[in-house]
């Protein structure tokens, strides 16, 4: 297609449900108050674990968005999507009905899965046997039922995936919807991330690796992105989910725009399998491919939401990347890692900054790397350390980065007739 066949896209309904805030509302509020999600872990006895820590959802019921039949053949992680996908289409006051249903898509991204279902039945199958597992652990347990039950609880009969490229996956995710739309396959799609893996064996696992923080004592300044004190990242839950609309389509029924989606690019580092590569060159080429994709140049970004994991190969490395690709407007671009409120969510990372992204974009506000107290000298750029700050934002990039050197970064600018 030419440039001139391309839909432009918006974003026109958002839905939250985070470890600072289980509504659009709440999770925004706590971003720009800088409230801090990270706790000891109370989703299980954590007693023996290395990490004790962890950014939960608080709350949660999934009862407000789903019956209880429904609710209790679902994992979390997919009670998650569906609930903030309902939000999302409410917010957007968008009505999925026969007439317009094959025309609305969905993709959900997730970095694991039904892990929690899984090791559920692990512990029945090997204490009670093979015929006492559950005949929902299948479709409880795989990664694409985010998606399909998210569909088949709103009536979506359009394009429908799941993206599965660990920390990645969210942003993957609305970047192929934003491909979806823009091309004319669907009018609106339902996109975002989601993730549970707040378990005994995924924390035992990410602590294995070493790449968990043990700031056991102090949970809620463990999370510091860009701090010479940082020592690992601390994982998150939640889902974070956008609908994003053709223009014409929105314009139509009067719907209110956040901020214009115009630009995703990814790569990958083909370097190691947890490592960033040194100087972070697959993350600069996304972020360079996502602005010419985009048509802006550096000196127009205001506002990037960092991957920022808080662990000490990340942030340097982005760090790295940003000043390849903006040169001198790197020291000018105000940046901030979100991940320091609400943990890192993995495969659901992408899509709650997503929503953070957006709505930087709709209300000139930039959330803020709280914890940030001693930066880091390889880290001297403009991190919005500790307080959020009000200015105009007219082009947000947001990246995610992943296991396995997947790289992702999506462009939103402030709509504009």
């Amino acid at each position: 297609m030419t440039s001139s066949e391309l839909k432009r896209v918006v974003v026109t309904g958002l839905g939250a449900l985070t470890p600072i805030g289980n509504t659009l509302s709440e999770y925004w509020q706590g971003l720009i108050s800088g409230r801090n999600g990270i706790a000891e872990i109370t989703l299980f006895d954590a007693s023996k674990h290395d990490c004790r820590i962890a950014g939960e959802v608080k709350g949660f019921d999934p009862h407000v968005y789903l019956d209880r039949k429904e609710a209790k053949r679902m994992d979390r992680f997919a009670q998650f999507a569906v609930s903030a996908s309902k939000q999302a289409l409410a917010d957007a006051e968008f009505v999925i009905n026969d007439l317009n249903a094959e025309q609305v898509g969905v993709v959900i991204g997730t970095g694991i899965g039904g892990l929690k279902v899984m090791e559920e039945q692990q512990e029945i199958y090997l204490n009670r046997g093979p015929d006492r597992c559950s005949p929902f652990m299948v479709p409880m347990m795989i990664a694409n039922m985010a998606a399909g039950l998210t569909a088949i609880h709103v009536g979506a009969k359009g394009p429908n995936n799941c993206t599965v490229t660990a920390c990645a996956a969210g942003s993957n995710a609305i970047g192929d919807a934003f491909r979806l739309v823009q091309r004319g396959y669907a009018q609106a799609m339902i996109c975002g991330g989601t993730e549970a893996a707040v378990t005994p064996l995924s924390v035992a696992g990410f602590a294995a690796c070493k790449a968990l923080s043990t700031r056991n004592d102090d949970p809620a300044k463990a999370c510091r992105p860009f701090d010479i004190g940082r020592n690992g990242f601390v994982m998150g839950e939640g889902s974070g989910v956008l609908i994003l609309e053709e223009l014409e389509h929105a314009l139509s029924r009067g719907a209110k725009i956040y901020a214009e989606i115009i630009g995703y690019g990814m790569t990958c580092d083909a370097y190691h399998i947890t490592s960033p590569v040194p100087g972070g060159e697959g993350a600069a080429r996304a972020m360079q491919l996502a602005l010419k994709d985009a048509g802006v140049t550096p000196e127009q970004v205001s506002y990037i939401n960092a991957h920022g994991t808080s662990t000490p190969a990340n942030d340097s490395t982005e760090t790295a990347a940003i000043k390849t690709v903006f040169g001198a407007a790197a020291y000018q671009v105000a940046i901030s890692s979100t991940k320091s409120m609400t943990g890192h969510l993995l495969g659901g990372s992408g899509g709650i900054e997503g929503v953070a992204a957006a709505m930087a974009v709709a209300n000139d506000q930039i959330p803020p790397t709280i914890n940030l107290e001693n930066p880091d000298p390889a880290c001297d750029l403009d991190y919005v350390p500790n307080q959020s700050r009000q200015q105009p934002v007219e082009v947000a990039i947001s990246n995610s980065f992943g296991f396995g050197g997947h790289n992702v970064t999506l462009v939103f600018r402030k709509y504009r007739p």
